[in-house]
């Protein structure tokens, strides 16, 4: 499968009503804040906290994109 039928399939599935309703859904909220701490996390701790701000600014950026805040 080439990478623009994978590309295409993946906006089909991300454009279904359903698809939408699940992803900012409270159990999504709760599941991605769980996520997104704990790859921050790591991050800053593999990266001696050198980069904190930026982590963060990626970080809020994602959450804002999946659940309800």
């Amino acid at each position: 499968m080439a990478f623009e039928d994978i590309t295409k399939k993946a906006q089909e599935f991300l454009a279904d009503n359903k698809v939408q309703d699940a992803l900012h859904s409270e159990k999504a909220e709760d599941l991605s804040d769980k996520l997104l701490d704990g790859v921050a996390g790591a991050v800053n701790k593999v990266t001696g906290d050198k980069f904190t701000g930026q982590v963060d600014g990626a970080r809020d950026a994602a959450d804002k994109a999946v659940g309800t805040e």
